[in-house]
C-alpha cells in the first residue's frame, strides 16, 4: 500500500557512474539484491550517515573510506543490515570491500559498502560475492530504474527523481534513488540514498551543498519515529561533462536549486510508501519563535500514535492535534493566539474550537489521500515543515512479520 499515483520521471543517464544489479539470493532466491556503482577516480564523492550509536559495521566502514578522497565503487547488499554483529560485522563487511576490489583492480579502501535489513544477522559473505562478477559484468550508465528496485526491502515501489539544467549551454544531469519504508526518521539522511551528476564539484563544496539539502528533505521525514542503524546517502560528482561549478556563481545557484528538488522528491517517495501507509501528509508549523521549536510541535504531532490512527480511520478529531501542540514544551504558550488548521480550515483559535468550523468542513480534508495540518503560532517568524503518514493495522502487520 502506498499513497499517491506510482510513476517516476524519465531517470538520465549521467556520464561517467555506471551501475549494476545481480542476485543474490540473500532472503528470497532470484531477488536481485547486490547493486554495485562505478566512477572515475577523479570524482567527488559526499555523504551523511545515521547517527545512531548502533550504527551498521558498512556504515563505519564507508565513512572510513570516504574521508580517503579516492572512492571509486560503491556496493550495496539488501536483506541483512550487518548492524549489530561487532567485530564479525566489520570483518565481513571488510572482505566484501577487498573481493570487489580486486575484482576491480583497486585498493580495499576505495570501496563504499552499504547494507539494509534485518538488525542482528551475520552477513552472508559468500553470498554476496557470489553476485560480485554478474554485477561488474552489468555495469553500465543507464540501470538506475532497476538499481532502485534492487535497493529496496519493505518498500513496494522503486524511488527515484531525475533533472537536467542547462549551464553556460551545457546539459547537467542529476539523478538518484533511494529505499525506505519503515524505521524512518533520519538524524542525517535515509535508510539509503544515492545521487549522481556529470558536474565537476569540489569535494568540500559537495559536501557542504549535501548536508544542507538533507537537513531540508530527508532530515524533515518521519514515518514511525526510529532511526535506522544503517542511514547512508551519498552524492557523487563525476566531472564527465566538462563542466565545473564554482561556489557562488549562477550556475552553482541552478545546480543548487535542482539539487534540492531531487533530494526533497526523494525523501517524500519515502514517505508515501510508508509501511502500511494510506495518507500522506504535511504538518507545517509557522509564526515560531525558532527552528527548534517549529520542529518540536511539528514532530509531537508527527508521532503521536492517536493522531496517526486518527488519520489511518478519516477522522476530524481535531482535539489530538491541540493536545499534542500543548504538550510540545512550548514556554510561554499564548492559547488565544494560536491557529490550528485542517487543509484551508481553521479549526482551532482564541483557545479552542473555531467558530466557523463544522465537522463537515473538517471531515472533507481527511477523506482526502494528501494532508495538510497547519499550526500558526504567532509568536515569532520561524517556519518548519515536516512529512509523515498515518498509523495502519498494515503497519503493525509488516513489522510483526518482518522477520518471519
Amino acid at each position: 500500500m502506498a499513497v499517491g499515483p506510482d510513476t517516476l520521471p524519465t531517470l538520465h543517464p549521467v556520464a561517467g557512474f555506471k551501475i549494476g544489479i545481480a542476485s543474490a539470493g540473500i532472503k528470497k532466491p532470484g531477488r536481485r539484491d547486490v547493486v554495485v556503482m562505478e566512477f572515475p577516480e577523479s570524482a567527488s564523492v559526499a555523504g551523511v550517515f545515521t547517527k545512531n550509536a548502533f550504527c551498521a559495521a558498512p556504515v563505519h566502514l564507508a565513512k572510513a573510506n570516504m574521508a580517503t578522497g579516492q572512492v571509486r565503487y560503491l556496493v550495496t547488499n539488501t536483506g541483512n543490515a550487518n548492524a549489530g554483529t561487532g567485530e564479525q560485522g566489520m570483518a565481513d563487511a571488510k572482505a566484501v570491500c577487498a573481493e570487489l576490489a580486486q575484482r576491480a583492480g583497486i585498493a580495499a579502501t576505495q570501496v563504499m559498502p552499504y547494507s539494509t535489513g534485518v538488525i542482528g544477522e551475520p552477513l552472508p559473505v559468500d553470498k554476496i560475492v557470489g553476485a560480485l562478477d554478474a554485477a561488474l559484468a552489468d555495469l553500465k550508465e543507464d540501470n538506475w530504474l532497476d538499481a532502485a528496485w534492487g535497493i529496496m526491502t519493505t518498500d513496494t515501489r522503486a524511488k527515484a527523481a531525475s533533472e537536467q539544467i542547462d549551464v553556460d549551454g551545457k546539459t547537467i544531469t542529476i539523478t538518484g534513488i533511494s529505499k525506505g519504508a519503515g524505521m524512518i526518521m533520519p538524524n542525517m539522511a535515509t535508510m539509503l540514498g544515492y545521487v549522481a551528476t556529470d558536474a565537476e564539484i569540489d569535494q568540500v563544496l559537495l559536501q557542504s551543498w549535501m548536508s544542507a539539502a538533507t537537513e531540508r528533505s530527508f532530515n524533515r521525514i518521519t514515518v514511525d519515529g526510529d532511526t535506522s542503524t544503517n542511514d547512508s546517502c551519498t552524492l557523487v560528482a563525476t566531472g564527465a561533462s566538462g563542466v565545473r561549478i564554482e561556489a557562488d556563481s549562477a550556475a552553482a545557484t541552478a545546480f543548487v536549486e535542482a539539487f534540492n528538488r531531487i533530494m526533497l522528491q526523494l525523501a517524500q517517495l519515502i514517505v508515501r510508501d510508508g509501511e502500511g501507509a494510506t495518507k500522506f501528509v504535511e504538518i507545517r508549523v509557522d509564526s515560531a519563535e525558532t527552528s527548534k521549536e517549529a520542529l518540536d510541535v511539528a514532530y509531537t504531532i508527527a508521532h503521536s500514535p492517536l493522531v496517526k490512527t486518527a488519520l489511518f480511520a478519516s477522522d476530524p478529531n481535531w482535539g489530538r492535534i491541540l493536545a499534542c501542540v500543548g504538550r510540545a514544551g512550548i514556554e510561554n504558550l499564548d492559547l488565544d493566539a494560536l491557529q490550528i488548521y485542517l487543509g484551508d480550515v481553521c479549526i482551532v483559535e482564541k483557545g479552542g474550537r473555531a467558530a466557523s468550523y463544522t465537522e463537515e468542513q473538517g471531515q472533507a480534508v481527511m477523506n482526502e489521500e494528501d494532508i495538510l495540518i497547519h499550526v500558526v503560532l504567532n509568536r515569532g517568524s520561524a517556519s518548519e515543515t515536516v512529512w509523515t503518514t498515518d498509523l495502519s493495522k498494515e503497519y503493525v502487520s509488516i513489522n510483526a512479520d518482518y522477520r518471519s
